[in-house]
């Protein structure tokens, strides 16, 4: 071989080095993050989401990537938005806040890591073996909501001590939380000697339907029930709330930020971050039979004062002492 000729073949095969180096690089894992609504108003769940990543070690479009997908209220579409995550192949499926999405992931995959964040039993929804060792592919943060809705009322009822008729909304797209809302609140509504109508909606008209139906039987209270969807119309929520001055408990601080009056319950926002932590660590190797299912023992009453003063209400000093923050 001539001496030009080897320079040739040395040079071309240096040139091609790098190329080969780069790919032999493992690609980005994504991250498939199947949730209820759009995050278009709720920005700062999915902050939360990519902060708890972050904690970990990955930086979405640096050394991660997350491809959200939304059932956009509609929670039938879970089984096939799920489906799709699976052929596409993605590193781990999160569903943070929603027992619906989490069982239509773990009925999609019995291989993909699945990180989620649930209000119900994981144990008796069938995501887990156990909280200690959840020994599939599956496990994440249960944070509670079913049990503190009576907690809930009864801090209504002390806001609201006149309060005798209670009306009380729900998702019924939502079956299983709708009709565990329903058993939880009407013997809790019982004790304490309260009236309870309940009141459907699962869409934007729906809500305005429903609150133009309860507003002619005149109810001293409202109870929004705890979902996912809710929490994206809160601003409706709130404006409605305001125009018939009709004082209303929530389950999530977001809407008391908005203006509500107010709120118990668990902080969603940090929810989202501990799903993104569990999902960074499970990315990082640590497999979902081996974490144990963090289960949230902190609740959060937030009170709005401006918003009592707008409806005529004295906030006993007992339940100021009380609240974790105080919105003025």
């Amino acid at each position: 071989m001539r001496r030009r000729e080897f320079i040739k073949l040395v040079a071309s095969g240096a040139a091609a080095w790098p190329l080969a180096a780069r790919a032999q690089q493992p690609a980005v894992p994504v991250v498939g993050l199947l949730d209820a609504t759009s995050f278009d108003g709720r920005a700062e769940h999915l902050r939360a989401f990519r902060g708890g990543l972050a904690e970990t070690g990955y930086v979405e479009g640096q050394n991660v990537a997350i491809d959200v997908r939304s059932a956009e209220g509609q929670l039938d579409r879970f089984p096939a938005l799920a489906a799709d995550l699976v052929r596409r192949q993605v590193s781990l499926i999160a569903v943070p806040g929603s027992a619906a999405a989490a069982l239509a992931a773990k009925a999609a995959t019995k291989t993909i890591p699945i990180a989620f964040g649930v209000p119900e039993d994981p144990v008796k929804l069938g995501l887990v073996a156990s909280l200690a060792r959840p020994g599939g592919n599956a496990t994440g943060i249960n944070f509670l909501t079913a049990e503190v809705m009576a907690k809930r009322l009864g801090l209504l009822r002390e806001l609201v001590p006149a309060a005798a008729r209670l009306a009380v909304l729900v998702n019924p797209a939502n079956a299983g939380r709708a009709s565990l809302t329903r058993a939880e609140l009407e013997p809790a509504a019982r004790v304490l000697g309260l009236q309870v109508q309940f009141y459907d909606a699962s869409t934007g008209p729906e809500i305005d339907a429903a609150y133009a139906t309860l507003v002619h039987e005149r109810p001293d209270a409202l109870f929004v029930s705890s979902d996912v969807f809710f929490t994206s119309r809160r601003v409706q929520l709130i404006s409605l709330a305001a125009r018939y001055a009709l004082p209303a408990a929530y389950s999530v601080r977001e809407f008391v930020d908005a203006g509500g009056l107010m709120s118990y319950g668990t902080n969603i926002t940090d929810m989202y971050r501990q799903v993104g932590v569990y999902s960074g660590r499970i990315l990082k190797g640590e497999k979902p039979a081996d974490l144990p299912v963090v289960q949230v023992s902190k609740f959060e009453l937030v009170i709005n004062l401006q918003t009592a003063k707008l409806l005529g209400i004295e906030v006993p000093p007992s339940l100021l002492a009380r609240a974790d923050e105080v919105i003025e």
